[in-house]
């Protein structure tokens, strides 16, 4: 994402966390990947007094962005520590920087369709959340853009498709994959109008649907007028992460569960 496309991630955001309402949760510790200069942070501050921020920010903002960034989450963890991630390196290695067990709720507001591999994604936040924690998220899905998929504008347009263009049911079948419980899927179209012909190719840049977001709406033909989004949303539960799981049709079980028999328990 970029800046000129703030207003989705805000607008997506404020949707999830309505989701949240109905959802009865106590959260200390939050991982927002990515996270934004938003409403977002404020919102679930107010929501769970005494919140504690981990922000994996937006690899495009600048400098001083950042730093803004981090001063507010400090602010909004009513100035204590607030863990600052990188997401880039996430991108890189593979792996949230932050110890298992360690947050009760992960946010992650548009970022799937990004990703190259979502189970592993999936895998992290299972690893990083405490038992009982909540994983909430939002991504575009694959009739994004359908618009800009006529054969016509293949040719001129420089198109990429997304890396993970997953419907709610795949995500759904993924959660229940990686041991999360009771997922919930849903999913929306929004639709943007557009009166700027360079407007639509700066959106449709800054959501990774193009090669390049610089491009000159004079040398195409005939762009359309909008723009279909598809955003699918999603949350489940991180339950039983200490009880038997199964791998390759064997059960391993935590040594933590194996307890000696005593004359008592045979009484």
């Amino acid at each position: 994402m970029t800046q000129s496309i703030r207003w989705l991630q805000d607008e997506i955001a404020a949707r999830m966390l309505q989701k949240l309402d109905i959802v009865k949760l106590e959260a200390k510790d939050v991982l927002l990947i990515p996270d934004f200069p938003g409403a977002h942070a404020p919102f679930l501050a107010k929501r769970f007094p005494g919140i504690r921020f981990a922000s994996a920010p937006e690899c495009e903002l600048s400098g001083f962005d950042l730093l803004k960034l981090k001063m507010s989450r400090f602010w909004n963890s009513r100035m204590k520590s607030a863990s600052l991630i990188s997401l880039d390196e996430y991108k890189k290695t593979g792996r949230i920087n932050l110890p298992s067990n360690s947050v009760d709720l992960v946010v992650s507001v548009l970022l799937i369709q990004d990703l190259a591999d979502p189970k592993h994604f999936l895998q992290e936040c299972w690893r990083v959340l405490k038992e009982g924690g909540l994983l909430t998220l939002s991504y575009l899905g694959p009739d994004t853009a359908k618009e800009l998929n006529s054969e016509l504008l293949a040719q001129q347009l420089p198109l990429q498709k997304l890396a993970s263009p997953w419907d709610m049911h795949d995500m759904g079948d993924a959660l229940l994959g990686e041991r999360f419980s009771d997922p919930v899927m849903d999913m929306e179209f929004l639709n943007l109008d557009y009166d700027s012909d360079a407007l639509l190719l700066a959106d449709a840049g800054a959501l990774n649907l193009l090669v390049s977001e610089d491009q000159d709406a004079a040398q195409f033909a005939q762009l359309p007028k909008k723009m279909t989004l598809e955003v699918v949303y999603g949350h489940a539960w991180a339950l039983g992460k200490h009880l038997a799981r199964a791998q390759d049709h064997v059960a391993y079980i935590d040594l933590n569960q194996i307890g000696r028999k005593t004359r008592s328990d045979s009484a």
